[in-house]
């Protein structure tokens, strides 16, 4: 199983992508293992594999 390195993420928390900004704020919508959904506001719902991407946490 792929350890996830975005461990204190949760539902409604708002991430950015580091590798990819001009999908701006994205809100988590589930976190399952390493796999985290969001909801990106240019680029729609995708699935992130937190076994290999760290989202930056936005506080705004």
């Amino acid at each position: 199983m792929s350890q996830n390195l975005n461990p204190t993420l949760e539902p409604g928390m708002l991430v950015r992508h580091p590798d990819v900004p001009d999908w701006g704020t994205g809100q988590v919508q589930s976190v399952i293992g390493a796999r985290i959904t969001v909801n990106f506001e240019e680029s729609g719902k995708q699935v992130i594999d937190g076994a290999r991407v760290l989202l930056m946490p936005v506080f705004d």
